[in-house]
């Protein structure tokens, strides 16, 4: 499988990758009815993409933060909606890191996370 952001494979696969289809909707016109009735004006569909990565070395954990570091990037992901290799643009907000272990000369992070949101 491949995973690349502004063109770089992802260093290290994730234990998870979650794709999410996002119906956006208006609003303005998302509401209901006296009798309860949906009224809705749905605009599109974007994704949202989570990954999730086990115990990695500080480098790796590194090389990922910083393929998310810029406002917007590209990813090239596999997409189960269209059932074929996507590139779109995303953001990354939060980028939690666990808990960082000492062994030897090398630091190990744990339990790292990336939503990427569809632009």
């Amino acid at each position: 499988m491949q995973l690349k952001i502004n063109g770089t494979q992802v260093p290290v696969m994730p234990k998870t990758l979650l794709v999410t289809s996002m119906d956006i909707d208006n609003e303005e016109t998302t509401k209901r009815t006296a009798d309860g009735t949906l009224i809705r004006d749905k605009i599109t569909t974007k994704r949202k993409i989570e990954l999730e990565w086990g115990l990695l070395k500080w480098n790796e954990v590194s090389a990922i933060l910083n393929l998310v570091k810029d406002v917007f990037f590209t990813v090239y992901y596999p997409d189960p909606m269209t059932g074929k290799y996507e590139t779109k643009t995303f953001y990354c907000s939060n980028r939690p890191a666990g808990i960082a272990i000492e062994k030897g000369n090398e630091i190990y992070w744990s339990d790292i996370k990336l939503s990427l949101i569809e632009k």
